[in-house]
């Protein structure tokens, strides 16, 4: 049993290595900013917008899509609520004053990041619906799930967490809701 506690206490350090070397890398940088820009844009702005243009523009599937969006977020919604009130786990920036918050983060705990989740799920679901958008989708969700780390909000684990969380709740909810929406 100690010797599991000491290997987690090992792999927390590490993470909180990485988070602290790759944000002061960026320190001075124009990253910084770009990294900022992509996390505020993952705060959910980007996903309304998408929504509303699926709901409006999208005539019978973007309809459907919206509808699936929406259900997804609130699914998501209060599952990384429920796991961040349970895990409590500090955010880097919390456990290293060296690390410069550019961005403020959103809520009290870092895992999982909840950024990270709602950008793989609602991008899983806008792709199944319009596969066009992959091309702009998956590259702003890679960014989304990096801005988080560089910026010193999450650690690595908390994003893969996340990706994982996205995935399996697209994966639950994706292949019915078209069913349940005819």
């Amino acid at each position: 049993m100690l010797a599991n506690s000491n290997l987690l206490e090992a792999w927390i350090a590490r993470e909180l290595r990485w988070c602290t070397d790759v944000n002061a890398r960026a320190q001075g940088t124009r990253w910084l900013r770009f990294f900022g820009v992509i996390s505020t844009l993952g705060d959910g702005y980007i996903w309304y917008a998408l929504i509303a243009c699926f709901a409006l523009l999208g005539g019978a599937p973007g309809l459907s899509a919206a509808l699936h969006m929406a259900l997804i977020g609130i699914l998501s919604l209060v599952l990384y609520k429920s796991i961040k009130r349970m895990s409590k786990r500090d955010r880097p920036l919390m456990k290293n004053r060296a690390i410069n918050l550019t961005v403020a983060p959103l809520d009290e705990f870092s895992f999982p990041s909840g950024h990270t989740l709602h950008a793989v799920a609602f991008s899983l679901v806008a792709c199944h619906y319009f596969s066009w958008l992959a091309v702009v989708l998956v590259p702003l969700t890679i960014l989304i799930a990096i801005s988080r780390v560089v910026l010193g909000l999450h650690y690595p684990s908390d994003v893969l967490a996340a990706v994982v969380l996205g995935a399996a709740l697209y994966l639950g909810v994706g292949f019915r809701m078209p069913a349940l929406l005819i």
